[in-house]
């Protein structure tokens, strides 16, 4: 799976980084929050996603264990980023989504991107990404 965007919100974070926009230096995320959903928009507005039937956004330490070495602008994921067993349904859903708060205040999606495949989650499933399937990448222009 390949990541769609970087919400609006990270852009921005980006840009004043490269460009010396943000007076404050910027620190990673600690943790990041994997989900799942039916859509993001650029806005970082998540839809879709389930509630109950032991659905939980994934927390996963963000630090090299996570990720392999970014090349030719795109990085992906080292480890299998496995969620719990669904007790239910969580509908069909097709897309992914990175965040870097669980809920509330300060929570903001960083990036999203679509299934290759749109999956229906029953009960007795657990959905799973292997490691190397999420493909994180800028796109250059030039």
């Amino acid at each position: 799976m390949v990541a769609s965007g970087l919400c609006t919100q990270w852009m921005n974070t980006i840009l004043g980084l490269l460009f010396g926009a943000i007076g404050s230096p910027y620190s990673a995320p600690g943790t990041l929050y994997f989900g799942l959903c039916t859509g993001v928009d650029g806005s970082g507005a998540v839809t879709g996603e389930p509630t109950g039937n032991n659905y939980a956004r994934k927390a996963i330490t963000n630090d090299t264990a996570l990720w392999n070495t970014p090349s030719g602008g795109s990085l992906d994921n080292k480890i299998a980023i496995t969620f719990n067993t669904a007790s239910g349904s969580w509908g069909t859903l097709d897309t992914f989504f990175i965040a870097n708060h669980l809920t509330g205040t300060g929570a903001a999606i960083i990036c999203y991107g679509t299934l290759a495949v749109e999956k229906t989650i029953t009960a007795g499933d657990t959905p799973s990404f292997g490691a190397g399937d999420l493909d994180i990448s800028l796109q250059a222009t030039t």
